[in-house]
C-alpha cells in the first residue's frame, strides 16, 4: 500500500492519511538521520542515509484523547520507526514513515466484539450422529469375543 501525503491549498502543512478518521501532519513526525551500519564501502562512511521516524502520541493535535490511549496501551507513548533498507535518505525516510503509518494504524485497530452463539439444534445433532457412527466403524475393528 502505497503512502498518501496530502498537501492542503489552505497553507496546512501536509499530511498522512492513516486510517479513513486519522491523518497526522508530517510536522509532528520527527525524523533524524544517521549512518546507516553495516559494510558498504566509501559512500556508507560518508552519508547519513538511516532514518529514525518518531511519532509522539500524547502531543498529537491530531489524535483524539480516546485514540491517544487506545495507542499508548498497545503501542506505548512514542511510536518509532527506523529505515537503513536504501542508499538514499529519502527512500529510507519514505520508508520509516510507511512503517510508523502501519504501527499507528495496528495500534489504533479496534476489534470488533465478538458475539458468542451456541451450536443450533440440527448441528448438535448432525454431531452426536457422526459420533455414534464413528463409534460403530471402531466397534467393527475389534476382534470378535467368541474367539
Amino acid at each position: 500500500m502505497g503512502l498518501v501525503c496530502r498537501m492542503s491549498t489552505s497553507g496546512e502543512s501536509p499530511s498522512i492519511r492513516v486510517t479513513r478518521s486519522v491523518a497526522i501532519p508530517l510536522v509532528e513526525i520527527e525524523f533524524r538521520a544517521s549512518r546507516s551500519s553495516g559494510p558498504g564501502g566509501q559512500h556508507a562512511n560518508t552519508s547519513e542515509t538511516k532514518v529514525d521516524a518518531r511519532f509522539d502520541v500524547m502531543a498529537s493535535g491530531a489524535l483524539t484523547d480516546a485514540q491517544k490511549r487506545r495507542v499508548v496501551a498497545k503501542a506505548g507513548p512514542i511510536i518509532r520507526a527506523v529505515a537503513q533498507d536504501e542508499r538514499s535518505q529519502l527512500r529510507n525516510r519514505e520508508l520509516a514513515t510507511e512503517r510508523l503509518v502501519h504501527r499507528l494504524r495496528e495500534a489504533l485497530h479496534v476489534d470488533r466484539h465478538r458475539v458468542p452463539t451456541k451450536p443450533t439444534t440440527g448441528a448438535r445433532e448432525r454431531r452426536l450422529e457422526e459420533k455414534k457412527h464413528r463409534g460403530a466403524i471402531k466397534r467393527l475393528r475389534r476382534p470378535d469375543p467368541e474367539d
